[in-house]
């Protein structure tokens, strides 16, 4: 192991996964498997001989399930951990139990398939290794633009792959829509957010990087415990004042006007800045169809995803908002926004909902 590795343990029941999850890794540079556990009673005794810097952990194992071992070992000696989860309901939401004890990141259980599923895979759990290891606020020194040394994208893909760039934004309608990105630490942040929201507020469309199958149980979880409705979106949704409406794990989620109202898209497609669903292509959808409508937020994050969107609202006339660096888990995808000079105001996340909401009443 190389001395600015980042090394993983692996703790799950299953000896597949334990297989599957260590050949992919052994692809990516910077990263290297320790040691796996079939449960947490032997996770502990590997944890204290190799001292890794993030956990993989199951949930549902024998002898002592993930959610009673994250929420000792947070007690006692916290270290970054992501979650791997079957996809299913009970899943998402013990999933998202988890995030609430403490876990920074979720990943689905990985599987054999086709190269391009097999490449997608390596990405988002590379993805989620960084951001987990990012977030130890302590000693980690955030990097801007954080990208894997290890499997590239080919070629490097941007928001033209979903929509092409936009030559003008569309001016005319004057309803207020509030565009929301975020990443590492962003479930929790988000719920800071909407739990601000009146009844009455804008119209909210909103890209959380988040595996399939677990959007719909953090949109509902949101909903549960937040004034407004709050769903995941469906294609061809409206976009309509008190409703938040969060992209779906594995689409691109996009911003559309016609003459009557703002709907929103939903798209397949491949990886844009290592993510689907991309917080650039919303942002890049909103610059075209809201323009100087749009309020953008972008919150806590690992790497660039959501700068260059960020950018061209900005030019397009939207006023951005970006999530200060104390309060962010991750501070690297509001750092990118700001060094380009798109962001009009940076604030700690519990002031952010109120300032969206001035803004959204002004003229502009």
């Amino acid at each position: 192991m190389g001395s600015n590795d980042i090394g993983v343990l692996i703790i799950d029941d299953s000896a597949v996964v334990r297989e599957t999850l260590s050949t992919l890794l052994k692809q990516e540079k910077g990263i290297e498997v320790l040691a796996t556990a079939p449960d947490p009673i032997i996770g502990e005794k590997k944890i204290a001989q190799f001292s890794p810097d993030v956990l993989i952990l199951d949930i549902e194992m024998p002898r002592m399930d993930g959610l009673t071992f994250l929420k000792k070992l947070m007690a006692s000696k916290p270290i970054p951990t992501i979650i791997c989860s079957g996809k299913t309901d009970s899943g998402g939401q013990s999933a998202l139990r988890a995030i609430e004890l403490g876990a920074v990141e979720i990943i689905t259980k990985p599987k054999m398939g086709t190269r391009d599923f097999l490449n997608e895979s390596i990405i988002a759990i590379s993805n989620a290794i960084r951001a987990a290891h990012a977030s130890r606020k302590s000693t980690t020194k955030i990097r801007p633009a954080a990208q894997s040394p290890g499997k590239k994208v080919s070629p490097k893909l941007t928001a033209d792959v979903i929509m092409p760039a936009p030559i003008r934004s569309l001016g005319g309608a004057t309803e207020k829509v509030l565009a929301v990105g975020a990443s590492t630490g962003g479930t929790e942040a988000l719920r800071v957010f909407l739990q601000a929201m009146p009844v009455n507020c804008p119209g909210i469309v909103i890209v959380q990087h988040m595996p399939e199958h677990f959007t719909r149980s953090f949109a509902d979880r949101m909903n549960e415990v937040c004034a407004i409705n709050v769903k995941e979106a469906e294609n061809g949704d409206k976009v309509l004042p008190g409703t938040a409406l969060i992209a779906n794990g594995g689409y691109h989620l996009l911003l559309k006007r016609d003459s009557r109202a703002y709907s929103v898209e939903l798209k397949e497609g491949p990886l844009v800045c290592r993510h689907k669903p991309s917080v650039d292509v919303l942002f890049r959808s909103a610059a075209r169809y809201g323009g100087k409508n749009i309020i953008g937020v972008i919150l806590t994050g690992m790497g660039d995803d959501g700068a260059r969107g960020m950018e061209e609202m900005k030019k397009a006339g939207s006023y951005n908002i970006a999530q200060d660096e104390s309060s962010c888990v991750v501070f690297g995808m509001p750092k990118e926004a700001i060094a380009r000079g798109s962001v009009d105001m940076i604030l700690p996340l519990e002031k952010i909902a109120g300032e969206a909401l001035k803004k959204s009443l002004e003229v502009r």
